[in-house]
């Protein structure tokens, strides 16, 4: 009996081992966290907004210093703070006030503001924002980590509700667009 045992332990063993080499190589698998909030737009933004039927106001547009976005025939429109459905939804009020009938308008954010990393990485600096970017793919953009670098988290200077806040955030975390990184030299 016990060396029956033993087959049927090693044939059930080997059979685990098996499926999960052919799990595709997957090492570990964790959802990103904290970034259910949606995307407000800021300046340094670039959007596409279309206006259907009036090409002369369809067009790419960046949002300046101020927030605003400068569309032809209109005064500034507030841009800053606004999700993408926010911004269609105000560039239609603004226009339907002025200048046109019930205007159907589609945006979508063609170009990011950039991220800044600064502390223990190669090249410190500003960079194009890459979306879908974790901690870790900004250092490396930056040219990866200097031999005093502290890698197991970054500290991370946000914009929220108009405010600035500072998070502590492990290297899978998403980094988004207008972040300013630090990375922390170790002790050791």
């Amino acid at each position: 009996m016990g060396l029956t045992m033993l087959r049927l332990l090693m044939t059930a063993f080997l059979a685990l081992t098996l499926q999960a080499c052919s799990a595709g190589g997957v090492i570990s698998e964790r959802p990103l966290a904290g970034n259910d909030e949606p995307y407000q737009l800021d300046s340094g933004d670039q959007v596409r907004v279309v206006v259907f039927g009036q090409e002369d106001l369809t067009g790419e547009y960046t949002i300046d210093g101020s927030g605003q976005i400068s569309m032809p025939l209109v005064n500034g429109i507030q841009a800053r703070g606004l999700t993408i459905q926010e911004l269609e939804a105000e560039v239609a009020r603004v226009l339907g006030e002025s200048l046109l009938r019930n205007p159907n308008v589609s945006a979508q954010v063609i170009s990011f503001r950039p991220f800044f990393i600064l502390g223990e990485v190669t090249q410190s600096g500003q960079y194009p924002y890459v979306n879908g970017m974790t901690a870790r793919t900004a250092v490396a953009i930056a040219g990866g980590f200097t031999y005093r670098a502290d890698q197991s988290y970054v500290r991370v200077t946000r914009k929220r509700d108009g405010k600035l806040i500072e998070l502590e955030l492990p290297m899978d975390e998403l980094i988004r667009p207008g972040d300013t990184v630090y990375v922390t030299e170790r002790y050791f």
